[in-house]
């Protein structure tokens, strides 16, 4: 008693659109097509995961050298700011036998000297010397005798 129903209108239209295998289609293609992209979804996670890591590394690597670059600009600037410090460009001047100048005279545009010029006034010589005056100042070297411990 196993029979089947007949169809009519449209179920049987769509019937005939069926394999005559009893409407049991062969379950191996989907059960490979299922496994298949649950396997390229993994490995595409895998892939991107891996992107991802890669790029967080390099960030790191790029954040460290950044750290790096800044220290160093600061440091930079930190000698640039000991450098032009008045009392360091004072004293650099006066290492190279400079002078204050005083009050400025000014030359006008239709040949007329507005201040009174002056000389600066004479310094001590430089601090720097040049090699020739050093080896004429050095004082002729006498040997002494050795001395012998214990005597």
């Amino acid at each position: 008693m196993n029979r089947k129903p007949e169809l009519k209108g449209r179920a049987a239209r769509l019937a005939r659109l069926l394999p005559p295998g009893g409407g049991q289609a062969a379950r191996t293609p989907f059960v490979l097509l299922v496994v298949l992209l649950l396997g390229g979804g993994l490995i595409g996670l895998l892939v991107l995961n891996s992107a991802l890591s890669e790029g967080s590394f390099q960030l790191d690597d790029l954040k460290e050298e950044t750290k790096s670059l800044t220290d160093e600009e600061q440091s930079l600037q930190r000698d640039i700011d000991a450098y032009s410090a008045p009392q360091s460009l004072l004293r650099r001047a006066h290492e190279l036998g400079m002078v204050p100048g005083g009050d400025p005279a000014f030359l006008q545009p239709d040949g007329t000297v507005k201040g009174v010029p002056s000389p600066a006034p004479a310094a001590a010589p430089p601090l720097v010397l040049a090699p020739e005056a050093l080896t004429a100042r050095a004082p002729a070297a006498t040997p002494t005798p050795p001395t012998t411990p214990g005597r």
